[in-house]
């Protein structure tokens, strides 16, 4: 059976730069056998978590939108691929809040102790995280890195690799950079053959 890949688009632009890089590295995945579905998150019937805390004793949200079957697909996938701009030098506000709903990983890793994940499906889990910003300036993808690490850490699908690209105000179109499209392509591929 191939290996299942989610990739997910942060960006809201589904023909921007962001976008031309994530399918260039789902093209790379898909190349080596994987099976990957995109999921457009700004796109997405999906609401912000509340805070109902529902899923402290439950390995279900009280919430009910697409994420039931997200989370579904997340436990069942084998590899991640995120690519996101960065905003106010962070995740842009629908992918957090999409990342905020995986509480119901985060409960039942820390609080309950019983991870949707074992041990040893974890070793072989790995996310690939693609970012572009605009401004040409020292730690410009920090804050963006530190959420994908600590989202990677919470759903058992630890980041593995990257694709960065700065001072896309200056770039303006990432087909300029054919040896950025070219990394996250054979990133992508990369993933696709470790997960084989």
């Amino acid at each position: 059976m191939p290996k299942k890949v989610v990739a997910l688009l942060g960006s809201p632009i589904l023909d921007g730069n962001t976008a031309r890089l994530l399918d260039e590295a789902v093209r790379g995945a898909e190349e080596a056998g994987c099976e990957v579905e995109k999921l457009e998150v700004a796109h997405m019937d999906v609401l912000p978590c509340m805070e109902f805390f529902q899923c402290m004793g439950s390995e279900t949200c009280l919430i009910q939108d697409e994420m039931e079957g997200v989370f579904r697909k997340f436990r069942e996938m084998d590899g991640l691929i995120i690519a996101t701009p960065v905003m106010t030098m962070g995740i842009p506000g629908r992918l957090k809040s999409f990342m905020d709903r995986f509480q119901v990983f985060y409960m039942a890793k820390y609080h309950r102790g019983k991870s949707f994940i074992s041990p040893e499906r974890r070793k072989k889990r790995k996310m690939l995280f693609i970012s572009i910003a605009g401004m040409n300036i020292p730690n410009v993808f920090l804050g963006v890195k530190m959420t994908a690490r600590a989202f990677g850490e919470i759903i058992d699908c630890p980041y593995w690799d990257e694709v960065l690209q700065n001072d896309m105000d200056t770039v303006r179109d990432i087909r300029t950079r054919p040896e950025v499209m070219e990394a996250a392509y054979r990133k992508g591929y990369e993933l696709g053959n470790l997960l084989g």
